[in-house]
């Protein structure tokens, strides 16, 4: 599965950090036949298309990064506004929410045109030449395929909201509706861009053929999918997602064509519907913090406050056996608290470690084995995005997931560091000197302001200065301030390529939010709700065992479709279902996230794996072994999280 990068980075998936070669490198293939691409550049049709490529999207880029730039600009006027001036923009919250949407869209589009949506690519990165350039034509194919679609749907739902007037700005909702139709037609044109640059004509024929066999199949059964009831849930939310995502579609298309096709063949619903629902998911308040988190990670590796923490923790433990095992850990855990992008995460400390433990006999499985999961292990320390979707989707309070996200984190943390003892407690460590107290207090002093930036982002959540979504803003200016005047390091070339990918990381998730809002609203309409409350209410055993259900099954949907998708589908469904069985929801809320962190970061689906494996720069193969110890202990710490609330509601 290759997920978004974080960064502009050196080389360039997690599905892919800053800079590593996106689909490639884990466990897909960014390129889509690019080497035939490049031989076709030397004739002036493939040449004129890859120049009006690149020109569309340096203009599409260049508005996304903006709006990314906006949306920091306008949530910091509406604190300094409320907070400082005591003079509220009632306006502000409206703007932001319209900015943000054509972000979204914009981003979407980002992440289409450079390979960056996130998609599972573990079959298909096991096929070679021509047979990999065919099924990366036909994920292409089938993401047009939903876009065509959809088209015509997004722009009656925009026209339809141009009759709303907004409250606070008085203008017609039509120009935030906009951004849906607008998004899905730069997308597809985007899409027939890359077809006719990196594919020659058979296989593209080929695609296309195979794409539009199997809409006309399904279009001419639409008679018997009107008599079979409720086995449809199965055909298309089972088997056609499935199928899609197993053969290396985007997972938002993914989900997108399965809801398209149940609610077109087999209900009278109107289609502009699916628009709605993707809008209502992608336009959450809450979710606005997404993006500037995201923009606030690939800051702290920029400015080198990442590298200043990292250097003190070395200080500290980098004498004792296992030390900068240990140093990833607690960095991890603290870097965490900053950004809320695992893959952003990774990105920001494995520089900065890896190098020193590869000098000290450190073996590369191994390094990148414990950075993965580390990954896992600090997926519920705030402000992390699987916490914020949380809160959007079912309604659980913010600031009681980032309190008690904390203690879960440090428990998984010593189970981690129990495992790194008994792996180093035979190290060899005479060449390596304790540093003197004096330059330990001295690096103390220049990661100090790199370590309080997580303090000052959750006191001012709980101090009501800023809300969720308005503290990243704050820790956007602070991280800005600190790297221009205390650390020095702020390479304004960087700026632009950052905006871009934050970007297009963000528009990848929330358009992953937006059509699995819409698959879940079409499971919801069929009462697939109801009759999964039913099973999972009678389980035997009570609380426990829908704990112990509810456990397992996030591992397998982590694994499969990553938390964020697997959140916003089965959040609504399942969370009311706890709340009734007495189990507390942000106790749950840990419990699924860190079964979800298990999936996602565990080989060999997991991509957050892969994410570990292209930032480290180290075969998949070499972290196998050594991980499958990191996981065991991972899952014990997640048994005793489930087992004891205290962990998670201790301190609300």
């Amino acid at each position: 599965m290759n997920t978004p990068r974080p960064a502009a980075r050196p080389p360039e998936r997690h599905e892919r950090p800053a800079g590593i070669d996106d689909e490639d490198t884990t466990a897909g293939g960014h390129g889509h036949g690019q080497g035939h691409g490049d031989a076709a550049n030397e004739a002036n049709p493939a040449s004129f298309v890859a120049r009006a490529e690149r020109v569309l999207g340096t203009l599409v880029d260049t508005a996304a990064g903006a709006l990314v730039l906006a949306d920091v600009a306008v949530l910091l006027a509406g604190v300094v506004a409320r907070f400082v001036l005591h003079k509220p923009l009632i306006w502000s919250d409206e703007l932001a929410s319209m900015i943000f949407i054509w972000l979204a869209m914009l981003g979407a589009v980002v992440a289409l045109r450079r390979g960056e949506h996130m998609r599972m690519t573990a079959m298909v990165s096991r096929l070679t030449g021509p047979r990999r350039r065919f099924a990366e034509a036909v994920s292409l194919y089938a993401a047009l395929a939903f876009l065509a679609l959809v088209a015509w749907p997004a722009w009656e739902y925009a026209s339809e909201e141009r009759f709303i007037t907004t409250p606070a700005l008085d203008i017609s909702n039509a120009w935030r509706a906009a951004a849906l139709p607008v998004g899905v037609a730069l997308m597809g044109m985007f899409a027939v861009l890359r077809l006719l640059r990196d594919f020659d004509w058979k296989t593209s024929t080929q695609a296309l053929a195979v794409v539009f066999t199997l809409i006309a199949a399904f279009t001419l059964g639409r008679a018997v999918f009107e008599d079979l009831g409720r086995l449809n849930l199965l055909v298309f939310f089972v088997g056609v997602v499935l199928a899609c995502v197993l053969s290396g579609i985007p997972i938002a298309f993914a989900f997108g064509l399965g809801t398209l096709g149940y609610l077109a063949l087999t209900t009278d619903t109107a289609l502009p519907v699916i628009v709605g629902r993707m809008d209502e998911g992608m336009s959450h308040l809450i979710l606005l913090a997404v993006p500037l988190f995201v923009f606030l990670g690939l800051l702290i590796e920029m400015t080198g406050m990442a590298k200043a923490m990292v250097a003190f923790l070395a200080s500290l433990l980098g004498h004792v056996k296992g030390g900068l095992s240990y140093v990833l850990v607690g960095a991890m855990y603290l870097v965490s608290g900053i950004s809320g992008s695992k893959a952003a995460d990774m990105a920001a400390i494995a520089p900065a470690l890896f190098p020193e433990m590869k000098k000290r006999g450190a073996a590369e499985g191994e390094l990148v084995a414990l950075l993965a999961a580390t990954g896992a292990q600090t997926e519920t320390v705030p402000p992390s995005l699987v916490l914020i979707t949380i809160g959007s989707v079912t309604g659980v309070s913010i600031a009681a997931l980032f309190t008690g996200g904390l203690l879960p984190a440090v428990v998984l943390g010593l189970m981690l560091c129990v495992v790194v003892w008994f792996r180093n407690r035979h190290e060899d460590l005479s060449q390596v000197a304790r540093p003197p107290m004096r330059q330990v207090l001295k690096l103390a002093g220049v990661a100090l302001p790199a370590l309080a930036l997580p303090f000052v982002i959750r006191a001012a959540v709980v101090e009501g200065v800023a809300t969720a979504t308005e503290v990243s803003t704050i820790g956007i200016v602070y991280a800005v301030v600190a790297g221009l005047l205390v650390y020095r390091q702020f390479d304004w070339r960087r700026l632009g390529p950052m905006l871009v990918a934050t970007a297009s990381l963000s528009g990848a998730i929330l358009l992953i939010i937006g059509t699995a809002t819409a698959m879940a609203w079409g499971l919801t309409q069929s009462g697939f709700s109801r009759w999964l409350a039913e099973v999972m209410g009678s389980l035997p055993g009570g609380a426990p065992m829908f704990l112990a259900v509810s456990l397992v099954a996030f591992v397998v949907l982590g694994s499969v479709l990553e938390g964020i998708p697997a959140i916003v589908l089965f959040g609504p469904l399942l969370f009311p279902i706890a709340r009734q069985l007495g189990i507390h929801e942000v106790h749950y809320a840990m419990v699924v996230v860190l079964s979800m962190g298990l999936g996602l970061f565990a080989p060999p689906l997991g991509v957050g794996y892969y994410a570990a494996c292209a930032i480290g720069r180290v075969s998949p193969d070499k972290g196998i072994k050594p991980i499958v110890g990191y996981m065991l202990a991972l899952l014990v710490g997640t048994v005793a999280v489930a087992a004891i609330p205290w962990l998670s509601i201790g301190f609300l």
